[in-house]
């Protein structure tokens, strides 16, 4: 979606990620120690092929952010405000470019850019987000593998949207967008024409 409007795309669940890569073997894992070792090793975000990926000690983090050990743990780590915070001033900086910028994330257009002047709010049934991360891994899923992956994932929305400090929620400007029964360019073509329509309603 962000190439097909020149932009930039940033996945704020990567930062969060990255720094729950970085908790996962702390002895103190509160948030304040998190940011501090994040700070530490040089945890940043760079531009590769229009995307900003985060980068700790000098390597792209990527392989380390869907590994299971991560997954567990990333809700508990990305409800700390101290890394709230740190991933979002990291946020906020990234936009200030000659480019526009694409950021997904839970709390992107209610806390982090509540003015963004497009906010798209996605949501589909826990079974066919489940089924899209298995195929997203290479799998073939049975509906045992859908269920339980479904399961997890309802969790994890549950804990999102109970937390205190920026709870899951779309904006009172959001359009919300349901995906289920959508193939993957069915939606790309739906978020863009809801990108032009406001982008030119607001130029």
């Amino acid at each position: 979606m962000a190439r097909e409007i020149g932009a930039l795309h940033l996945d704020s669940g990567a930062l969060y990620r990255a720094l729950t890569a970085v908790a996962r073997d702390l002895p103190d894992r509160t948030g304040e120690a998190v940011v501090r070792v994040a700070e530490a090793r040089d945890l940043e975000l760079r531009e590769i092929a229009g995307e900003l990926v985060p980068f700790l000690d000098g390597r792209d983090v990527e392989p380390l952010l869907r590994t299971p050990e991560v997954t567990a743990l990333v809700s508990e780590v990305s409800a700390m405000g101290p890394v709230r915070d740190w991933v979002n001033a990291r946020l906020r900086a990234a936009v200030h470019t000659d480019r526009p910028v694409v950021i997904d994330g839970r709390d992107i257009g209610t806390v982090v850019f509540p003015r963004a002047p497009v906010k798209i709010f996605l949501i589909a049934t826990p079974e066919a987000r489940a089924r899209r991360r298995l195929l997203q891994r290479g799998q073939d899923p049975d509906p045992g593998q859908i269920a339980r992956e479904a399961g997890r994932l309802a969790e994890r929305d549950r804990l999102d949207s109970s937390r205190v400090i920026a709870p899951l929620a779309p904006a009172a400007d959001a359009v919300v967008l349901d995906t289920t029964g959508l193939e993957f360019e069915e939606q790309i073509g739906q978020i863009v024409r809801v990108v032009r329509e406001r982008m030119s309603l607001g130029s």
